[in-house]
């Protein structure tokens, strides 16, 4: 089976969407431990292995933009969802090139 390219966008572009007042959709996959140090104040929290089960939460008309720590769980988010027939962008270089503010 044949994967389409994931879309992706840099942490500095989602930032800039967010500081425009843009309503997007960032879904972070990372585990629970993680997001305790530090999440997108606007990011919805969907650990990775339960984006199948979770899935109904998520439009499907709308772009979704994935983030992980580093850009490799988010893109594997990506391509299941793109599978599906989501629109979805990853957030390359994760939270680690994340320089906006979290909560």
């Amino acid at each position: 089976m044949e994967y389409q390219e994931v879309q992706t966008i840099t942490p500095a572009e989602v930032e800039k969407l967010l500081r425009e007042g843009k309503a997007i959709s960032i879904i972070d996959v990372r585990e629970d431990e993680e997001v305790e140090a530090g999440i997108i104040p606007a990011a919805k929290h969907i650990r990775l292995m339960e984006i199948p089960e979770r899935m109904s939460e998520l439009e499907k008309g709308t772009e979704h933009i994935m983030v992980c720590r580093s850009g490799r769980r988010s893109e594997n988010a990506c391509m299941y969802l793109q599978d599906q027939g989501y629109k979805v962008k990853n957030m390359v270089g994760g939270m680690l090139e994340w320089e906006g503010d979290t909560n």
